[in-house]
């Protein structure tokens, strides 16, 4: 760390208006990051705890309320492409209608399990996307992670199986669903991340195109699933406090679904990942907070544990970038 140090000051006074201006690039991505990880942060600990609030206490049905949560994700891109934040670009649907099935199932399965589970079992679920997204991308996409990265994993599945052991208590259709959820999410966000390169989009261009899509697909299978009419039924006799909840939480999905997409395509799933873990402990101590979920001082170590992986992961990738750089800086 001194020698990179050095070398960054001797850079800072070598007069080349390149390197300031790099130098000055990276303070401003490093700080959108940053931003795009508080929104990512805030966001995804409050539609959590509204959407099992609506569950618990309005019985709103699942899929119906994710295709609110696509439908106000649309609306709110198609607001900010009025407002010029950002330009559409015409996509082939038949190259995003994958992306766009494991976007239904990535919200249909995960909401399923928070309804379905505690949050501390919906959250502990949600910890294996991690080892499965690093199998995924070291078998079919070929990409190699090191030593020191595997084994964050490490006190990350210990964290996972303390909480697991002392305080989880699985039913079978919510351990079903949960495991689907998994295994969908880590197929969703190692393609968001792939389709942002092989495409040329951005993050809002994307999901402009794929969040309608996704909208159909659970459109024409709805019916299927949820009753239309009645008590439960999507036309049922819901109060207004239920459906301005509602409404809310889609909202609070929007910013969900965009930072998703802004952070994997700017970092990687794997950082998202990792990001989330962090998101799963106070998550985890809300659900005991707000839900009365238990929190035993097994449990507890188990959070220490994970969020002690969390930040091993982040150090080491910190130091791979800062050596990653100094190499670039050495060639002639």
């Amino acid at each position: 760390m001194l020698s990179i140090a050095i070398q960054s000051w001797e850079k800072l006074h070598s007069g080349t208006s390149g390197t300031m201006t790099g130098q000055l690039l990276g303070f401003s991505a490093n700080r959108h990051i940053v931003t795009g990880l508080l929104v990512n942060l805030l966001s995804s600990i409050c539609i959590v705890f509204i959407n099992k609030w609506i569950y618990v206490h309005y019985g709103f049905p699942n899929m119906t309320l994710t295709l609110v949560h696509f439908v106000v994700t649309w609306l709110g891109l198609y607001i900010c492409q009025k407002m010029d934040i950002f330009s559409p670009k015409s996509l082939p649907v038949r190259r995003i209608m994958w992306l766009a099935l494991s976007f239904c199932g990535f919200v249909a399965f995960t909401n399923l399990s928070l309804q379905n589970n505690s949050i501390g079992t919906y959250q502990l679920a949600k910890a294996m996307t991690t080892p499965v997204i690093i199998l995924i991308q070291t078998t079919y996409y070929k990409k190699t992670f090191s030593t020191k990265i595997k084994l964050t994993l490490v006190p990350i599945t210990l964290g996972v199986i303390l909480n697991s052991y002392y305080d989880v208590r699985f039913n079978v259709l919510g351990m079903v669903f949960a495991t689907l959820g998994v295994l969908v999410t880590s197929l969703y966000q190692v393609w968001v991340g792939a389709k942002q390169h092989e495409l040329q989009v951005n993050s809002m261009q994307l999901l402009y195109y794929q969040a309608p899509l996704s909208s159909a697909f659970l459109l024409g299978i709805i019916p299927l699933f949820e009753p239309l009419t009645g008590d439960g039924g999507i036309f049922g006799p819901w109060s207004l406090p239920a459906l301005v909840t509602v409404l809310f939480s889609g909202v609070v999905a929007f910013l969900v679904n965009l930072s998703i997409y802004w952070i994997i395509g700017n970092t990687s799933a794997v950082t998202y990942n990792m990001f989330g873990h962090f998101k799963f402990c106070i998550t985890l101590i809300g659900g005991y907070l707000l839900f009365h979920d238990p929190l035993s001082l097994n449990q507890a170590l188990g959070i220490l544990c994970t969020l002690a992986g969390i930040l091993s992961y982040t150090h080491f990738k910190l130091v791979e970038q800062e050596e990653g750089k100094s190499r670039l800086a050495q060639r002639p």
